[in-house]
């Protein structure tokens, strides 16, 4: 094989990249893994320098993969290839995650436990990395399908503290999951290296004019400098591309071949398995002489028959494919499809199916269909989407067609390509659709809006196909509006959407009776006022045939703030968190936790804030998203740490604004307004209060008066103070609850200077479970008793006061407390450094996990990590709290667990 060389034997140059990769096999030989990303063009000697790693590697178990142009639609293949030599350790597993990757890897049915799929991963290799370390290498990884890619990268970013190296090679553009990865960009070889390689090679024959040009052309290329003398020749100076003229000299190749072993390449090329039985009885289908095509074949140097079918380059495979005529293609799909075992490799056999396929054929349509639907129950919503969308090219009947283009635009929508969902609704457009076709593409468009930063239609589109349902399906009409509000919601564009809903739905009649819906409660609470619309909002949310929230947690979120209630706030935010856990699905999870950190910070709760975000943020990491950013903010205010609050503050707000997310930026502006009351910068809270209530906007406005009340009444706006009380008052009297009657009675207080107000207040507030407010009364009490002269009344709710603050790590109120304190002649009692002074987010999160009884694989499996990661935290977190033991974490008031 020519371009064998290219791959095998001593490498010319690349001393830099061969010590970058030495550097991480020998890092491996001491415990500390490593991932790198090798990028470059074809042909630059990306697949050379995986061979040195290879040999390089002697001490270690090596296991590979490749991407494969054909299967790049075809969930966790890579990744399942990758993993095969290894699978003997899945009992090594925790059962969950064995089932993830059996699951994912077609061996058994189930559930897709997708955001387990990458700790999986890396629980394996891990596993079999304890004798010897561990060498992966993935080739042509630009071919990577989505979901190998995602879980890949997962991996690859926790290797630290492990014995394996993962290394990929890749062209350029590579898929957006690896660009996270340490990367090592491989040019062309010098003048001199390149000359070196020419001169190992004593067939070739140069004299030093055609020397001198095959230098120019080859631009340094390794597999240019040796293909392109042989190729009959090369081009011109700025004509085709190196890699393309690479490619036109191994097509060169072909031209001698008989047509029986030119066909056998064609095929051999389409099935990138490189399995030989498949191919074997794929090629005895079409009639051709094993024997004999395959002896000419071999002589090429193009491909090599053995254990596996291998290509001497992925050029070369490319090169065959396209060489190749269409009907020549399409015969070798043909052929390739009946060779595959429908009972084992369905999917596969599906796409080659659609490959051979020249025109409609339902019977194809239909089993890619099935394919799809395997795709999504394993993850794979990429795949899914593209078996769908050529079903629906497949499609002989108009109304198949459109039923599968949108289901496909779906699929691409949910797989994060609203580009391309766009594209499918728009290639339906012109075609004769019904109602509810049309309804059903005004709810794709609106949704891919949602997902733009730039694109506000959304709401028009989703409103526009609640519209066109109210006469056919009244009841889903109201259903596609209340998601459009929830949608809203979930992107953060929800100031606006909601008045444009509610006018829909008042367009809407139902001629049945039905029970109240979120919209009745939205229209009472916009029309009827408080007293009329929390009744209804409860009666939603507690309705008899199931709790309100399944369907839409984010909105019976807000509108269990919007009463005041956080024990039923609790409830749903448990209730996320367990059903996230229990079905696997990020989505629900990540919302549970967000919400669980600012249900953390409303009751002082800084532990379980601070873990409810680390976990959040290992679940985002784990599936690729960013970081949800309101419990961060949220938290942050509580601290009340000017500096770090202030720059987080920023950076969120910079994001608001690029992503025209109106919702987080009123989460800023009320976030700021408690910060700054904390640090007593009251004309800064009055201003940030007065912009959080613009909008009215559910929980941010309720939440956000007793800021401003208090704010005004200390910049001396009783004015401002007396127009929001009433606001407050009418919310709180309402709700009826605990917390809503106490914070109203102290913000009554504050403008009326109501002894019995505030008294009021620290008796709600002492029933309530939001501890921050509870310690605010008592603050808020004790400076109007000190102001009134009364020194020694005071001294009790301030001393109260500052405990709870400074227990809480509320940094900012209990400085307020301790100034107040000491205008008495009472010196505070100093705080001992807390475990949220001392530990990072996640450190604290592993620490109140260990201390309630987790183990290091139980607290890796939550987190996303490695138990040797989790080890190295837990020596930080021993030696940071002056503690030698897990059992010395246990029982520790001060974690919070």
């Amino acid at each position: 094989m020519r371009s064998a060389a290219v791959s095998r034997g001593s490498i010319v140059g690349r001393d830099v990249e061969r010590k970058v990769i030495d550097d991480l096999l020998q890092g491996a030989r001491s415990g500390r893994g490593g991932a790198l990303v090798v990028r470059g063009e074809a042909g630059i000697g990306k697949s050379t320098l995986l061979a040195h790693a290879r040999d390089a590697a002697s001490d270690a178990r090596v296991i590979q993969a490749s991407g494969a142009e054909f299967e790049r639609e075809l969930p966790f293949g890579a990744l399942h290839q990758l993993c095969m030599p290894v699978l003997d350790h899945l009992g090594d597993l925790p059962a969950r995650h064995a089932d993830a990757l059996r699951v994912a890897f077609g061996l058994t049915a189930g559930e897709p436990d997708l955001f387990h799929i990458g700790v999986a991963t890396l629980g394996l290799l891990t596993a079999a990395a304890r004798a010897h370390p561990l060498l992966c290498v993935v080739d042509d990884a630009h071919w990577l399908d989505t979901a190998s890619s995602k879980a890949l990268a997962f991996v690859g970013r926790r290797v630290a503290a492990e014995p394996v190296v993962m290394l990929f090679a890749l062209r350029m553009p590579a898929p957006d999951e690896l660009h996270v990865l340490p990367g090592l960009d491989v040019g062309g070889l010098s003048d001199a290296d390149a000359r070196s390689l020419l001169a190992a090679r004593r067939h070739l024959l140069l004299d030093e004019q055609v020397l001198n040009r095959l230098l120019a052309e080859a631009r340094g290329n390794p597999l240019a400098l040796l293909e392109l003398p042989t190729a009959g020749g090369f081009g011109p100076s700025g004509a085709d591309p190196v890699p393309t003229r690479i490619e036109h000299s191994f097509q060169a190749r072909l031209s001698d071949l008989p047509d029986e072993a030119r066909h056998l390449l064609t095929v051999a090329s389409a099935d990138p398995t490189g399995d030989p039985t498949i191919l074997w009885s794929a090629v005895r289908l079409l009639g051709i002489d094993v024997s004999t095509a395959s002896a000419s074949a071999a002589t090429t140097g193009l491909v090599e028959f053995a254990s596996g079918i291998h290509f001497c380059h992925p050029l070369a495979r490319s090169a065959v494919y396209r060489a190749a005529s269409g009907p020549e293609r399409q015969q070798a799909h043909r052929a390739l499809a009946e060779a595959t075992d429908a009972g084992t490799e369905p999917d596969r056999r599906a796409w080659h199916r659609a490959q051979a396929s020249v025109g409609p054929d339902d019977d194809v349509a239909a089993e890619l269909v099935r394919s799809a639907t395997r795709a999504r129950a394993r993850g794979g919503m990429v795949a899914a989407a593209a078996f769908l969308e050529r079903a629906a090219e497949l499609s002989q009947e108009p109304a198949g067609r459109i039923e599968r283009t949108l289901a496909a635009a779906q699929a691409a929508l949910v797989a994060g390509r609203p580009d391309r969902a766009a594209a499918l609704v728009r290639a339906i457009e012109h075609t004769a659709l019904d109602e509810f076709q049309i309804a059903h593409a005004d709810v794709v468009r609106g949704r891919i809006a949602f997902q733009s930063d730039r694109d506000v239609s959304g709401p028009e589109f989703m409103i526009r196909a609640g519209e066109r349902l109210a006469t056919l399906d009244p009841a889903r009409a109201r259903r596609c509006l209340v998601d459009a509000i929830e949608t809203s919601l979930l992107v953060g564009r929800a100031s606006s959407v909601q008045d444009l809903v509610l006018a829909a739905a008042r367009s809407i009649s139902v001629t049945v009776a039905r029970p109240a819906d979120v919209l009745d409660a939205l229209e009472a609470l916009k029309t009827a006022g408080y007293g009329r619309a929390i009744p209804l909002i409860r009666q939603v949310l507690d309705a008899p045939d199931g709790p309100g929230w399944t369907e839409h947690p984010a909105l019976a979120l807000m509108l269990a703030a919007e009463t005041w209630d956080p024990h039923r706030y609790s409830a749903i935010v448990d209730w996320l968190v367990r059903t996230g856990r229990e079905s696997g699905s990020p989505l629900l999870l990540r919302l549970g936790l967000a919400q669980n950190g600012s249900y953390g910070a409303l009751t002082a709760d800084l532990g379980l804030a601070m873990a409810s975000i680390a976990e959040e943020e290992a679940i985002a990491d784990a599936t690729g998203g960013s970081p949800m950013p309101y419990h961060r903010i949220h938290l942050a205010a509580m601290r009340g740490r000017r500096t770090e609050a202030l720059a987080l503050f920023e950076s969120a707000r910079v994001a608001a604004t690029t992503s025209g997310s109106g919702l987080l930026i009123g989460n800023i502006d009320w976030a700021s307004a408690v910060l700054h009351n904390g640090l007593a910068d009251y004309p800064a809270a009055l201003a940030a209060a007065r912009r959080a209530v613009t909008d009215d906007a559910l929980f941010l406005a309720s939440f956000s008066l007793p800021e401003l009340i208090e704010a005004a009444v200390r910049c001396g706006d009783f004015d401002a103070a007396a127009v929001a009380l009433e606001s407050l008052v009418d919310r709180a009297d309402a709700s009826g609850t605990e917390t809503g009657l106490g914070i109203a009675a102290y913000a009554r207080g504050l403008v009326t200077g109501s002894e019995e107000q505030y008294r009021a207040a620290v008796a709600h507030l002492g029933r309530s479970p939001l501890l921050a407010y509870r310690a605010r009364a008592h603050l808020v009490y004790g400076e109007w008793l000190r102001r009134e002269g009364r020194r020694r009344d005071c001294r009790e709710h301030l001393r109260t006061a500052h405990r709870l603050l400074s227990e809480a790590g509320m940094d900012a109120f209990a400085r307020r407390a301790a100034v107040e304190l000491r205008a008495t002649g009472e010196r505070p009692r100093q705080r001992s450094p807390h475990t949220y002074d001392q530990l990072t987010i996640q450190e604290l999160h592993i620490a109140r996990l260990v201390a309630a009884g987790a183990t290091s694989n139980e607290v890796a499996a939550q987190l996303f990590i490695s138990p040797r990661t989790v080890d190295t935290h837990l020596r930080n977190i021993f030696r940071k709290l002056g503690i030698t033991s897990r059992r010395q974490l246990r029982g520790r008031p001060d974690l919070g667990a």
